[in-house]
């Protein structure tokens, strides 16, 4: 309704004449105090003509809730015209539809004379309705003040969650900064992983002093105090020792050979920096560690003379291999012996990755080659710690032999792989009685038998152990005997050249070391060969 009044106070505003219009039946015989009998007649806005009222003092001195009567007293059409051009309707259209706006204001005065004057709405309705609105102002201002309150706190709360907010992400980022600075500090001087499946013993930093000094061994107990030991820095401990299943670069240069029974055996060289690290374990560590004393492959002053003689005229002598030897000895059972022997396992941890690796295959993928492990990480066969370790790790195996051997009566040693047992009674007891003995215990200590080189070996043939043959005494077989000596005595006429009829690489190398092991075994014997060999150089 009030839009379409504010057309029509518009279109009035123009100047077309509009025709006279008669003031309604309701306000006809009334004064604009809404009393019956006053002779006064109201005359449209629009009209040419003006009536005044009858009695105006009386319309001046009514009232209605603090609102003088005369203010809807009708306009002329001078009035009206002077009013409607001073108000300013420029912000008509902003005003807020919440609010009764104040009756002072020009344009709502010409609005409410109008309304009263078309007959729109009675004098007591309009004074009603500006009451409210004052009532409504008084509240309003309570209301807007509670408002502008709350914006307030809401903007205060919000510039404090801001704060708040800021405040936070500095400290997150002091706290990235503090952390950045924790790891490159850690990576600098400690270690906590060295690849997945393989770091659970880092964080234990506790040896056994006692233990450790007992065996005159270094005293170790940190990654630190090793890396220091070893003049390494942490970074290089951390890269010979790390475990990946697949790099793209490892630590070993791996070959193939063929096993003289057949088939291949693979060796695996450490690069210098990690031979360096494995000799350092080997001069510091294992070698301070006594081995038992039927372990003879390895060990100072021993040798597979030392092997063999022990047998030396036996009626019955038994020879057993041990299948896949070193890599039955795996990364879990190198870390148990290093903790045996008084380590901490963050120190056993990494002791058995540096002595420890997987047998792998080189794959491409991308253009980039990776040496993919096919194998758990175990002794290689190429590093100088392996056969130390096989030896520590074999302790409670030859303890176990050596009792049950005494137990019956035999005689018991070990090189390497090579288990040896011996008697000398007539008739000879049970040998299978004793191999399933002996099956049991190299199954029950982690190892298993090569059965295909189980050999039983009697008085009436030829007894060898390690290659040594141990008959009546220790010699070397005659047919290799007899093969030297013709190589010799032909030389001697076509030179050493025209013998090497395999093709050996290094022929001459090779007949020396022969002519070397035949001496160890048999002084006498090899002593007379190695002067014709040293003649035959001069010539």
């Amino acid at each position: 309704m009030l839009i379409r009044l504010l057309r029509f106070l518009i279109r009035l505003a123009l100047p077309t004449p509009q025709p006279p219009r008669e003031m309604p039946s309701s306000l006809a015989g009334r004064d604009l105090s809404g009393q019956p009998g006053s002779a006064t007649r109201a005359v449209s806005p629009v009209a040419n003509t003006t009536v005044q009222p009858a009695g105006p003092a009386a319309l001046k001195g009514n009232s209605l809730s603090g609102l003088n009567t005369d203010k809807f007293a009708p306009m002329s059409v001078a009035d009206a015209l002077a009013a409607t051009g001073a108000a300013d309707w420029r912000s008509a259209n902003f005003d807020s539809r919440s609010i009764i706006p104040p009756a002072d204001l020009p344009r709502i005065q010409v609005i409410d004379r109008t309304m009263v004057g078309m007959g729109l709405i009675s004098e007591q309705e309009l004074a009603e309705i500006h009451d409210i609105g004052r009532e409504m102002a008084q509240f309003q201002s309570d209301a807007t003040f509670i408002h502008q309150a709350g914006e307030r706190a809401v903007a205060i709360s919000r510039e404090e969650r801001q704060r708040l907010k800021e405040q936070k992400k500095a400290e997150a980022e002091q706290r990235r900064v503090l952390r950045r600075q924790q790891v490159a500090h850690r990576r600098a001087t400690d270690i906590v992983f060295l690849g997945r499946g393989v770091s659970r013993g880092l964080a234990d930093r506790r040896s056994n002093i006692e233990t450790l000094q007992a065996g005159a061994l270094p005293l170790l107990s940190s990654p630190a105090e090793l890396a220091n030991a070893m003049g390494l820095t942490i970074s290089k401990l951390r890269w010979l020792a790390f475990h990946s299943d697949a790099p793209n670069r490892v630590h070993y240069v791996s070959f193939n050979i063929p096993k003289k029974s057949g088939g291949i055996r693979r060796l695996s060289a450490p690069h210098q920096q990690l031979a360096a690290a494995q000799h350092w374990i080997l001069t510091n560590i294992l070698n301070l560690i006594p081995v038992h004393q039927n372990a003879h492959g390895f060990v100072a002053q021993h040798s597979v003379v030392t092997n063999a003689a022990p047998h030396v005229g036996s009626s019955v002598v038994i020879n057993v291999d041990l299948k896949d030897f070193f890599p039955s000895i795996t990364l879990a059972r190198v870390d148990g012996l290093f903790r045996r022997i008084g380590y901490s396992p963050a120190i056993a941890t990494i002791l058995a990755l540096l002595c420890t690796e997987c047998p792998r295959d080189a794959v491409s993928f991308g253009g980039t080659t990776y040496h993919a492990a096919t194998g758990p990480r175990a002794l290689p066969q190429g590093a100088c710690t392996s056969p130390a370790i096989s030896n520590l790790i074999a302790h409670k195996l030859d303890r176990r032999m050596s009792a049950m051997a005494n137990k019956l009566g035999w005689r018991y040693t070990r090189y390497a792989d090579d288990l040896t047992w011996s008697i000398d009674a007539d008739p000879s007891p049970s040998v299978g009685y004793v191999l399933a003995r002996l099956r049991h215990i190299v199954d029950d200590e982690g190892f298993g038998l090569n059965h295909e080189k189980t050999r039983v070996q009697r008085r009436s043939q030829q007894q060898s152990v390690t290659g040594v043959v141990v008959n009546d005494r220790l010699s070397i077989s005659r047919d290799t005997i007899r093969e030297i000596r013709a190589i010799l005595h032909n030389a001697k006429r076509t030179g050493l050249a025209a013998q090497n009829r395999n093709q050996h690489p290094h022929f001459d190398s090779w007949l020396i070391g022969m002519i070397g092991w035949i001496e160890m075994v048999n002084p006498q014997q090899g002593g007379k060969l190695r002067t014709e060999l040293i003649e035959l150089l001069r010539k």
